[in-house]
């Protein structure tokens, strides 16, 4: 099984979101780094950790499990979408996603803060400078780390 965090902004999509509809495609992502994550290595149950990002209060939320392998990501093929991408087509698909079902929310959100100030986390993808990846692999010991935080 593999780790991953995911970010999305709570104004866009949130936790609350991914329990009310309890499976969503996570699509949009346009970054190639990403994509590959998307297309390549996320394995149908592996978990995440929901991370709320570009919001006052950044931080963890929740789980969420991985459901589909990755696929096309469809809404790069629709003009009126905000993720239209013109160079991706349904013959040659540039972008990917994946499905993911809700796992549970925590009480309380696990704060960046927090997590920086981990000594075990230091070599989290997240709390390094200058990461900006909107999903990134997460080891077994940061995983286990974490889940005591909550």
């Amino acid at each position: 099984m593999n780790y991953w965090l995911m970010k999305s902004e709570p104004t866009e999509f949130s936790i609350d979101d991914l329990e009310n509809v309890d499976c969503e495609p996570w699509d949009g992502v346009r970054n190639y780094q990403v994509r590959n994550m998307l297309r390549d290595a996320m394995q149908i149950g592996d978990l995440a950790f929901f991370y709320h990002s570009n919001c006052k209060e950044k931080g963890i939320v929740g789980i969420m499990e991985i459901v589909t392998t990755g696929y096309p990501d469809s809404c790069a093929w629709d003009p009126k979408d905000k993720h239209y991408d013109p160079r991706s087509t349904e013959e040659k698909p540039l972008w990917y996603r994946v499905d993911v079902k809700f796992v549970k929310k925590f009480p309380q959100l696990i704060s960046l803060n927090t997590l920086k100030a981990h000594p075990d986390l230091t070599e989290l993808p997240l709390v390094k400078r200058g990461n900006r990846l909107s999903i990134m692999p997460i080891s077994t010991p940061q995983w286990q780390t974490i889940l005591t935080l909550c």
